[in-house]
């Protein structure tokens, strides 16, 4: 058995402690109390909510992670920028809001022209995508501190005020609705790393793709086919199934779910074969499942028939009244 603890990245430990800088953090709110963009009390899980009267604005933060170590290690560089865009794109979608601008954050040992280059097409093909502008950013170079490089960046969105998607009106009985990923995305990297990478190689062939190229297929990026959904239908919450799994649905609501999952294949298959137990899987990946919605029983299919003009999307479940999130089909329990 592996866990994503004895990887060396422990949830609960993190969670721990940031306490105390989460704390200081909301303790500055009052320095904008009456101003404009006055931050959103008990508003945002994903984003945070800025009040600007008419409109909140959306801001949110989010890095590639060690995704960033594979590139390096087969010298790819040119689908990074994809992700660190899909990873903060499609937490803005998660209050409803359309993302607009981003900036972004590279810290290297060295400048590398090339590199820096390839980078860039990623950048350029995630706006793109997601239809926002890249407005600024910066570049450090820190020999003495950093041994590679790190992208993060930094993203708003805006959305009306009567528009934001808090979650609170979900209700037992709403159906839940999955729209597919494109593979691990970019979480659980660690985990599968140095489970798989020491075993096997990067250049494994496993069901005719390499190891590294399972592990860096770009993030999706979920932008057109949500905010289309958002235009048409009513949507109770939204959530993007990245670090901790399906456990992201709790953010949501204090109601549970029951859902069916699908088949475990790809990278997923051959991560659980080689020793970590289904309820981990589900806790540390997307396991196929990139985003979801939840919405009304009565807008279940034109649901599905808006998004999977975008992504193959299916009915995962439904909301319940009882606390936790039951995987029927594994016998798992969040």
């Amino acid at each position: 058995m592996f866990t994503y603890a004895q990887a060396g990245v422990d949830d609960e430990k993190t969670a721990r402690a940031l306490k105390g800088i989460i704390g200081l953090a909301k303790a500055t709110f009052e320095f904008r109390r009456g101003k404009p963009g006055e931050p959103a009390e008990n508003l945002g899980h994903y984003a945070a909510l800025l009040d600007f009267r008419d409109f909140y604005l959306a801001m949110t933060t989010d890095g590639v992670g060690t995704k960033v170590l594979v590139a390096e290690a087969v010298g790819k560089f040119d689908t990074i920028g994809i992700d660190m865009i899909a990873m903060n794109v499609n937490d803005l979608l998660c209050v409803g809001a359309e993302p607009v601008a981003l900036v972004d954050y590279l810290a290297v040992k060295e400048p590398d022209e090339k590199v820096f280059g390839e980078i860039g097409k990623g950048l350029h093909e995630g706006a793109r995508q997601a239809g926002v502008a890249i407005v600024g950013g910066e570049t450090a170079v820190m020999p003495d501190l950093i041994n590679g490089f790190d992208l993060a960046g930094t993203a708003i969105g805006v959305v009306d005020r009567e528009k934001v998607i808090t979650g609170e009106k979900i209700r037992p009985g709403d159906a839940v609705i999955g729209i597919a990923s494109s593979g691990i995305h970019s979480n659980g990297l660690t985990l599968a790393r140095k489970l798989l990478i020491p075993k096997y190689g990067l250049d494994y062939e496993y069901e005719g793709r390499k190891l590294w190229e399972w592990l860096l297929e770009p993030t999706r990026i979920y932008v057109k086919a949500v905010l289309e959904l958002l235009e048409s239908v009513e949507v109770h919450g939204l959530a993007h199934i990245t670090g901790g799994g399906l456990t992201n649905l709790k953010r949501l609501t204090n109601h549970g779910f029951r859902l069916k999952m699908p088949p475990i294949d790809g990278i997923f298959k051959l991560v659980h074969e080689n020793g970590v137990p289904l309820e981990e899987m589900f806790r540390v990946f997307n396991m196929g499942v990139g985003f979801v919605a939840v919405v009304p029983q009565g807008e279940k299919e034109a649901a599905l028939e808006i998004l999977n003009k975008h992504f193959e999307s299916f009915e995962l479940g439904t909301v319940t009244e009882r606390p936790g999130i039951t995987i029927e089909n594994y016998g798992v329990r969040l």
